[in-house]
């Protein structure tokens, strides 16, 4: 479906109402538009137009109600007309910026501090994810006998990340050889991405070949898995809307963000092909969550590609305040590429 089969009146009346339904949560009436927006038109013309939209999929009319609200296609449209030129006020961006300008040069403390910006700001729910190194850099392995042939994989990546794994080996290997074999293979590898130390294969001796080949396992997994810790913030705020208030829809969301594994498959999934700052807008069951039937999610990924990137965005009802969400999504996005930007990368160069 597409804009150009509606006439300039009735792309007006569309905008109208949906921008009425997401300020009152009120199914919106004729008589409503022509009080409340002086048109110059008949409540009888009004009529007929909300008739049109609404048999083009546009609107909808609630069962109990005289007034029509916007379907999902409906709000697609006001999204699509909206999305290109809306911007936070210059006073509301300076304040956030001096926010985190404030903040301690802190990963922890920046997604904090963007997801309660982003919770304040769109009055629905936050959810950011801590930048992930894509492309991790090898720094060392720590090999500790634990007990029989069983042996505690330390890695240590560049960015910080750690991973830990219990290895069996085919025999038992005493403590001296393991930190022998961890200090060959550190002096070899050092500075080396996933892909790097995959090439290295045939080391002369086998255990160093062994521990070589799950050390570049690991690094790839570690490189596509997504990043472990979502901050979320504002979960208040969207359960005291009217449609969520003692409901099952409610019941449904609040799921999704207590199980963080789905909520980490869902924004991956989401961003995956996004360009960095590419801004996304699901709208009700367009996404294959269930749980979201009702919501909608702005969402975008920020960071330096190649290099560290994360994921940053809000759910709301279908009726959240698109005009104050999507500008304050692109904008904190485009806050935390650069501290990325001046954070983790200087530090690569750096070294």
């Amino acid at each position: 479906m597409h804009m150009t089969n509606l006439t300039e009146r009735q792309k007006t009346l569309l905008l109208l109402i949906t921008r009425d339904y997401i300020d009152t949560a009120q199914p919106v009436g004729s008589k409503r538009l022509v009080e409340h927006y002086h048109m110059e038109l008949s409540t009888a013309t009004i009529r007929n137009e909300m008739a049109a939209l609404t048999e083009m999929g546009y609107l909808r009319q609630p069962h109990t109600s005289a007034g029509r609200v916007p379907s999902e296609e409906g709000y697609r449209l006001f999204v699509s007309e909206m999305m290109p030129n809306a911007e936070l006020p210059a006073a509301v961006q300076h304040t956030i910026s001096h926010q985190f300008h404030q903040s301690r040069a802190d990963v922890e403390q920046w997604m904090t501090l963007a997801a309660s910006v982003l919770a304040t700001q769109s009055q629905g729910v936050s959810m950011v994810t801590a930048p992930h190194v894509e492309q991790g850099k090898y720094k060392h392995v720590e090999l500790i006998s634990t007990q029989g042939r069983q042996v505690l994989m330390v890695l240590v990546m560049a960015g910080g990340e750690v991973s830990q794994q219990i290895l069996t080996l085919a025999e038992p290997v005493p403590q001296e050889r393991l930190s022998q074999t961890a200090a060959r293979l550190n002096t070899v590898l050092a500075g080396l991405t996933s892909e790097s130390v995959s090439t290295l294969t045939n080391r002369p001796d086998a255990l160093d070949q062994d521990i070589l080949l799950l050390i570049a396992q690991e690094m790839r997994r570690s490189a596509n898995s997504a990043s472990g810790e979502i901050y979320t913030d504002g979960l208040t705020n969207v359960l005291s809307e009217p449609e969520f208030s003692g409901s099952d829809e409610a019941r449904k969301t609040l799921k999704l963000f207590e199980e963080r594994s789905t909520l980490q498959d869902l924004l991956a999934r989401t961003t995956i092909n996004s360009d960095i700052g590419g801004l996304q807008v699901l709208i009700g069951s367009e996404g294959e969550w269930d749980e979201l039937r009702q919501c909608s999610m702005v969402i975008a990924r920020y960071g330096v590609p190649g290099m560290a990137t994360g994921t940053l965005g809000v759910v709301g009802p279908m009726r959240m305040s698109y005009a104050k969400t999507i500008p304050a999504v692109r904008y904190v996005a485009g806050l935390l590429s650069d501290l990325v930007n001046d954070t983790i990368v200087s530090e690569e160069e750096n070294k």
